[in-house]
């Protein structure tokens, strides 16, 4: 009896996670946060159902094997996540049960089994690429005559040339440009690592173009939604997309 018995209620433990943990101590990028609080919202609404409590009465020591193999074959067959979307939702199950096992011992043992289920292994699908015509394409689809179609012309053209993460090109600012010039771009990565890249001469002129029809302050995003502010990302499907246009 006594390895279920805990000092933190699962809430607590929870809370000093994401705030402590992830934001505090190891820094994480609000689309990890977004990305792990969402797969604790399915876990525990799932947990809801099939342990029949409420979410405030679930201990940690229910998040135990059975429990997690049945919401990850909930996540595949119920609502058709891909493999790679199922993996994602158990390494923050796992990173959070490190985290809670260091602060609840006596659940180590129902813990260390939950960690022991190991990735599901998936094939690789073959990347294909754009042809030159096929790129040229994307770029000039959206409209010229409107502001937000030369937006989007000076993003897909960056997007291409800096081979940028979308959560990396909705985060540049115009203090990131290397100078009146647009020469180069720096852009900022995960864990807080930045890369700076040449840009074409192509790019630098549609750069340049673009920088009059919006603010030019240092801390202004280059390509910022029709508010003026930066746009977000959303996590859909296991893929990461702009959002807030």
């Amino acid at each position: 009896m006594a390895e279920h018995m805990t000092t933190k209620s699962l809430g607590d433990l929870l809370q000093d996670y994401f705030y402590r943990r992830l934001v505090q101590q190891r820094q994480v990028s609000q689309q990890t946060v977004a990305s792990y609080r969402d797969a604790f919202r399915l876990l525990l609404r799932f947990g809801e159902n099939r342990l029949r409590k409420s979410v405030s009465q679930i201990t940690l020591t229910d998040l135990d094997t059975t429990l997690v193999l049945s919401f990850l074959e909930h996540l595949e067959v119920e609502r058709n996540n891909s493999i790679r979307s199922r993996n994602a939702r158990l390494a923050a199950v796992k990173s959070f049960l490190h985290y809670a096992g260091l602060q609840e011992a006596n659940s180590l043992s129902t813990i260390q089994k939950v960690l022991a289920i190991p990735m599901k292994r998936f094939e690789q699908p073959i990347l294909n690429f754009l042809s030159l015509k096929e790129i040229e394409m994307i770029i000039a689809a959206p409209d010229p005559n409107i502001w937000s179609g030369r937006r989007d012309r000076s993003l897909f053209a960056t997007l291409y040339n800096t081979g940028a993460r979308v959560s990396e090109i909705v985060r540049i600012n115009c203090m990131d440009i290397g100078n009146d010039q647009c020469r180069e771009l720096t852009l900022h990565g995960k864990g807080r690592k930045q890369r700076t890249v040449p840009l074409w001469k192509r790019t630098s002129r549609i750069i340049r173009e673009w920088l009059p029809q919006i603010e030019r302050n240092p801390q202004s995003p280059l390509f910022p939604n029709r508010f003026g502010k930066a746009m977000t990302c959303e996590i859909r499907c296991g893929k990461t997309v702009a959002s807030g246009c």
